[in-house]
């Protein structure tokens, strides 16, 4: 039969309550990365209009190598780098392209990577095509890190050990120790490299992220995801010169893609000048993080001073009921269950942004209150 294993497959999914569907925006916002609320403000719609009136186009016509290399691109990065303070920047399609294309490409046969265990499926997928031996080392535990890179020289690794983390991580909301990890880095010749993509435009000065003290540092690579606090597309590799330049030679995910919308690119411009210019943005999603926090730690869900905020509830299927009782009364929050997050830990994953008000912080906590006091 033809796609009889995938049939198969499928069916093992929903025999298991496992299978995954696309469902439509309901109800209030605390599901998305929008986190600014830039997406849906109107202000980067401006800035569309604007690029397309001076005859930016929407599409490139073809990769960065051939004919899809457009002024938009080149200024992005320009002011990228100069905004988050890297020598250089390379802009990709989606932040999953990019950080395949850093851990494929840039460690080399006979390097180590040795990254968290929680980094995104994004960086494993890098790892899987690249040429360096890998190791996991336990979530956020520096000791680990330079306890592998030693172990590995020891054993004779003559390469440069390369470390990877997120600075805020996606699904539990706490921030890696990245004054330590660098420090682990410079002890071995290593580079660190860091996945800023939750934190950029939400910390930082002018929300240059989390890394901003250590970006201008010739051993750290930053990447800058575009369509979370951002609001609109696409990924920034921030590093040296000769990390982008390496990148365009042999990145094969950058070498063999479609060039990124020119059109997208302004609008990325516009909001690195709206993170910049309105720290307002920041100052309300603050003030939303502190009630949620105030209103939902009574109730179980994990605070680490982020606008991500995880309640463990365990069990996959209580996760989707809770899920499915706060959704049915207006408030858009998924249920996150294994493989994303560690076996036992399926969670409710609470996003503060500002699209939603502080009234609806309360509502969702009264909502989230009376579902759980019926377990």
């Amino acid at each position: 039969m033809t796609y009889s294993a995938q049939r198969n497959d499928l069916a093992r999914l929903s025999a298991g309550a496992r299978r995954r569907r696309l469902i439509p925006e309901v109800g209030v916002d605390f599901a998305s990365n929008d986190y600014l609320g830039l997406g849906r403000s109107g202000l980067l719609a401006e800035a569309a209009r604007a690029a397309l009136d001076r005859g930016v186009s929407v599409g490139s016509g073809g990769s960065r190598l051939l004919r899809g290399n457009c002024p938009e691109h080149e200024a992005l990065e320009a002011e990228a780098s100069a905004f988050f303070g890297s020598e250089s920047a390379l802009w990709f399609a989606t932040g999953y392209a990019a950080n395949s294309a850093l851990l494929s490409t840039l460690p080399q046969r006979g390097d180590l990577v040795v990254h968290d265990e929680l980094v995104h499926a994004s960086a494993h997928e890098g790892m899987k095509l690249g040429r360096a031996e890998t190791v996991a080392v336990r979530h956020n535990q520096v000791d680990a890190f330079d306890h592998a890179i030693r172990r590995w020289r020891a054993e004779g690794g003559m390469g440069t050990p390369w470390l990877a983390v997120e600075s805020l991580y996606s699904m539990d909301g706490d921030q890696a120790p990245l004054a330590s990890l660098i420090e682990v880095a410079d002890r071995h010749d290593g580079v660190l490299l860091i996945d800023e993509a939750h934190a950029t435009g939400v910390f930082g000065r002018d929300g240059r992220g989390l890394a901003d003290t250590i970006s201008d540092r010739e051993n750290v690579i930053t990447l800058r995801t575009c369509g979370k606090a951002l609001g609109a597309e696409g990924a920034l590799v921030c590093g040296s010169a000769v990390v982008t330049d390496f990148l365009v030679n042999r990145g094969r995910g950058f070498i063999f893609s479609t060039a990124p919308s020119p059109l997208m690119a302004a609008v990325v411009r516009a909001a690195l000048g709206l993170v910049r210019d309105r720290p307002d943005l920041r100052e309300a999603l603050w003030a939303r993080v502190r009630q949620a926090e105030t209103l939902l730690a009574p109730l179980g869900a994990a605070v680490a001073g982020s606008q991500i905020i995880p309640l463990i509830v365990g069990p996959d299927d209580r996760t989707m009921e809770l899920a499915g009782a706060l959704q049915a009364a207006g408030y858009d929050v998924r249920g996150i269950r294994p493989p994303t997050v560690p076996n036992g830990t399926a969670r409710l994953r609470i996003s503060i942004t500002n699209n939603a008000a502080l009234a609806d912080i309360e509502g969702l906590a009264a909502v989230l209150a009376e579902a759980t006091a019926k377990a």
